[in-house]
């Protein structure tokens, strides 16, 4: 079976690794890629936001299954476009891609479901919103209601930067996204991220991870895209999976369904636990990256027949098998990152960081120049190893790390702290 990935991020790359090892696999392709996923991928100049142009690829290379990586084309209606000319799509339509486009409609959906999560409120000019923030206590969390790169949020710590949070999405600092304001009560407790194949009806969960938002050691400094993840997350015990799944997911599962609106793809639970209790933060509709790197090295199941299960409509029975090793994700990311950042720095000595068979390097922003590989993005690298425990598996990504000759990048060195505070 040929397969196009849509994306050109580490998640995908690490898609991309996992995909490779396929025996049902023919034909790999991938738009736009990057330097790394070049070497598992032929590359190819299709412009995903043209869904005719993306339709006519496809029937070309006799593509049997599109993967969507990243949420913009979901939300932009790609698998529907796709699917109306009779090409197989693993990820939601437009309709169910509400869940990560808009956070009021997430909210509102909790709301008439009874799925746990922070109480809200939304609207739609900043007088509403700011008599509304006038009678709530802080810390408190401003949100543009649509997609905002990651970068949409505030965690309010005082009246003044509630204010200034909701007057940037009001004067379009977010653009369209922020149209919408959607303003929550402040969760405490310690987040993890939960994902769940889904065919509509059927809900299979993956395993569990953790990833760190924050730019610096000590989770300090603006949130980032992630600097790092890592799989288990010894927080999500059995019993907080068994409620995770029969109190956010299969209700909203359902409620999809229900509305006309049936879900098929991977749900991202962004999660708040605390006391053993799960709470909603906010639904991805995709993969997580940094999360992907750590599952993919974990999973022992061949990954494209459930992807394709899932966009058929047949998950009822199968099962997934992992890895009982942990595995580790550290970002590398360029200097100055998630602010302005040099690109075009020069990456070296990939090779001899990836000597170990229980690492990988996956790419993320990387182009490559004759021989160079260049740093083309933000987060660039995600070095990822196995081990027995999250304490191996950390060393072995830190070693991995060490070797990698880039001056012009940086990483957190803590990642997995909160699991070895366990003792994981």
């Amino acid at each position: 079976m040929n397969v196009l990935l849509i994306g050109g991020g580490g998640r995908e790359h690490a898609l991309a690794w996992k995909l490779t090892q396929s025996p049902l696999l023919g034909k790999l392709y991938c738009a736009p890629g990057n330097a790394g996923i070049a070497e598992a991928a032929e590359l190819v100049a299709l412009d995903v936001s043209d869904h005719g142009a993306a339709a006519a690829f496809c029937r070309d290379k006799q593509i049997g299954l599109v993967v969507v990586g990243p949420e913009a084309p979901l939300v932009a209606g790609l698998s529907d476009d796709l699917e109306a000319q009779g090409i197989l799509v693993f990820g939601p339509s437009k309709a169910a891609s509400a869940l990560e486009g808009s956070k009021g409609f997430t909210k509102d959906l909790c709301t008439e479901y009874g799925i746990p999560t922070a109480a809200y409120g939304r609207f739609t000019d900043a007088a509403s919103a700011n008599d509304y923030l006038a009678r709530q206590t802080l810390p408190i969390v401003i949100k543009a209601d649509g997609l905002a790169a990651g970068k949409g949020v505030v965690i309010a710590q005082t009246q003044q930067e509630a204010d200034a949070a909701v007057e940037a999405c009001f004067e379009g600092a977010f653009g369209e996204a922020g149209a919408e304001v959607v303003i929550e009560a402040f969760l405490s407790g310690e987040e993890a991220s939960f994902f769940a194949l889904v065919d509509g009806e059927t809900a299979l969960p993956l395993a569990t991870a953790q990833d760190h938002k924050r730019v610096h050691d000590g989770d300090q400094g603006p949130n980032t895209g992630g600097m790092g993840a890592y799989s288990p997350a010894p927080i999500m015990t059995e019993a907080v999976c068994t409620r995770t799944m029969d109190e956010i997911i299969l209700p909203t599962v359902s409620a999809m369904k229900a509305q006309g609106t049936p879900f098929r793809g991977v749900l991202y639970a962004g999660l708040m636990i605390e006391d053993g209790a799960p709470q909603l933060i906010e639904y991805n509709v995709r993969f997580g990256d940094p999360e992907t790197q750590p599952l993919m090295m974990r999973l022992k199941s061949d990954l494209l027949p459930v992807l394709l299960a899932t966009a058929q409509g047949r998950l009822g029975g199968m099962s997934l098998e992992w890895q009982t090793d942990a595995a580790l994700c550290v970002v590398m990311a360029a200097n100055g990152y998630p602010g302005a950042y040099e690109k075009g720095t020069e990456i070296k000595e990939l090779d001899a960081a990836s000597a170990d068979p229980k690492a990988a390097i996956f790419h993320a922003g990387t182009a490559r120049d004759g021989r160079r590989v260049l740093a083309s993005g933000g987060r660039v690298l995600g070095v990822t190893a196995l081990g027995t425990d999250i304490a191996q598996a950390q060393a072995r990504a830190y070693t991995a790390v060490d070797a990698i000759d880039w001056p012009g990048g940086f990483c957190r060195r803590d990642i997995g702290w909160r699991a070895l505070k366990r003792g994981a």
